[in-house]
């Protein structure tokens, strides 16, 4: 069958949203959507994982400017107190595993400062989890949870996608892959790719991170997926456990389609490493000081991730460019209708 590619309607922000109407790429989108929230609704709920609602603005974004800050907050004037819009809710979803014995989740908008281009958008929709548990706990999770909502795309809209992305071969490669996904250290990718530079950005001395085509040359060596784990710490957020000392983080991200589409890791258990972490990072204890007492006195572990839902939906699509996967776009500095 062949694709069907979309219309970049939102080249042109003033129209973009009569054009999408009775665009077919758009109706996809939006049935997709649709069965991506109600399959997240449904996985969560048969493993006791509850749904929560938290405000959309915070003192304490979980990406500050610092070392290992993968993106830009983005600072708003509320009746005259300056905060934030959320870049993710994954510290009051650690806040919620207070309450709970089996973990929380939410599917929400997120906030980032960063100029939109294929692979970000300044403004998303986050499915983000935290339990109880280790990084290989939430691993595992992140993994069911994939397959289920490739299964139950599949059930419910596959015409839908075979008409836009021309096939479903790649979704159900998923649902059939019984075994663990392919995992890698950080260490060993770079290994992997033999340290070359095109793959490889350096973002401070001896500090080094993978590029987009180091990305896509690693899931294509892997066939598709792959997780990258143990990322030097001060390449990732504070918030990231330390392996046995302090060089590595208990993080690992999913890589397919664009793709980085998940994040994961495990959380520090105690303040004092809490501490330990925005000293290292250079990050102003100041607004996380609520963030250590939690962590003092109700110290369980946990670990969460985030999927970008337009970049899965990108993926579902066989498609390159995350700005088409977005019913209304918002731009940065720029103004949109409606």
């Amino acid at each position: 069958m062949k694709k069907q590619l979309p219309s970049r309607s939102w080249m042109n922000l003033q129209e973009h949203y009569i054009s999408a109407i009775k665009n077919p790429w758009y109706n996809a989108v939006f049935e997709i959507q649709d069965v991506i929230s109600v399959s997240t609704m449904t996985f969560f709920r048969e493993r006791q994982i509850k749904a929560v609602h938290f405000p959309i603005t915070t003192s304490s974004v979980s990406s500050p400017m610092g070392r290992g800050s993968d993106s830009k907050p983005v600072k708003i004037e509320l009746f005259g107190v300056e905060t934030y819009l959320a870049d993710s809710m994954q510290f009051l979803l650690e806040y919620g595993c207070r309450f709970v014995k089996d973990g929380c989740y939410y599917i929400m908008p997120s906030f980032r400062g960063e100029q939109e281009d294929e692979t970000h958008l300044s403004q998303f929709y986050h499915s983000e989890a935290e339990i109880i548990g280790s990084i290989n706990d939430v691993i595992r999770l992140v993994e069911d949870y994939l397959r289920y909502l490739c299964l139950s795309i599949l059930a419910n809209c596959r015409s839908t996608i075979e008409a836009m992305a021309g096939d479903v071969s790649h979704i159900e490669k998923l649902t059939k892959m019984n075994t663990p996904l392919p995992q890698i250290t950080f260490d060993e990718a770079i290994k992997l790719l033999d340290c070359d530079k095109q793959y490889i950005d350096i973002i401070e001395p001896g500090l080094k991170v993978l590029n987009r085509r180091g990305e896509q040359a690693l899931i294509d060596h892997f066939g598709g997926f792959v997780w990258i784990t143990e990322f030097d710490h001060e390449a990732v957020p504070f918030y990231q456990a330390f392996t046995d000392g302090e060089r590595k983080s208990k993080s690992a991200d999913l890589l397919f389609g664009l793709g980085e589409v998940i994040g994961a890791g495990e959380r520090h258990k105690t303040s004092d490493e809490v501490l330990r972490a925005l000293e290292l990072h250079q990050v102003d204890r100041q607004p996380y000081e609520w963030y250590c007492r939690m962590k003092e006195e109700f110290p369980i572990q946990t670990s969460g991730f985030g999927l970008g839902t337009e970049r899965f939906i990108c993926w579902l699509m066989n498609h390159n460019d995350v700005r088409d996967c977005q019913i209304i776009p918002r731009f940065n500095g720029t103004l949109t209708l409606p």
